[in-house]
């Protein structure tokens, strides 16, 4: 049996849950989130408990075990403790900052980049070389600060770019010089 599929997700308090066939909708005091999986996978609500069963033993059933209680337990934990991903930008006069809601980034091109986050996303900025992202779905916030990061990925010669907080960059060794 699956390790994570068989591991029960705990309902704190305040988190409602329905479920309507293969929708699940997930509310709690920091939003709502709704999401639906394989109609084969079962999942039901005892106590303050949901349990996901599978219906048999195939390899695509296992698979779909695990992922549908790792996507339940994701929406339960995002509508209580929301995420965040921080990024840090690296470069001599390579800067961020938030005007209103959307975020300028300069990185070393001829123009400025804008960028709009998602609705459910909130980019903030403390310092002029960091970025939080946060939001209660965690692919949402994965995928903006992925997409933040794709404007200049570090490259391994000065480690100049935007990278995530504490991501190790390997670094090469530059040209030497003539014999």
């Amino acid at each position: 049996m699956s390790r994570i599929g068989k591991k029960p997700i705990l309902i704190p308090k305040g988190v409602t849950v329905n479920i309507k066939g293969s929708t699940i909708k997930v509310k709690g005091p920091k939003g709502e989130l709704e999401a639906s999986f394989n109609p084969s996978m079962k999942v039901e609500l005892k106590d303050s408990e949901l349990i996901v069963t599978r219906p048999d033993d195939l390899k695509l059933s296992k698979s779909l075990h695990g992922l549908t209680r790792a996507l339940i337990q994701n929406m339960v934990i995002g509508v209580t403790d929301a995420y965040q991903k921080s990024l840090e930008i690296v470069g001599v006069g390579y800067r961020a900052e938030l005007k209103g809601t959307n975020l300028l980034v300069n990185i070393g091109y001829s123009h400025p980049i804008y960028f709009l986050p998602p609705p459910g996303v909130t980019l903030q900025t403390p310092t002029q070389t960091q970025v939080v992202i946060s939001g209660i779905d965690k692919q949402l916030v994965g995928q903006v600060a992925a997409k933040i990061r794709s404007f200049r990925k570090p490259e391994p010669y000065k480690g100049k770019g935007i990278r995530y907080s504490g991501e190790q960059i390997i670094r090469k060794a530059g040209k030497t010089a003539g014999k």
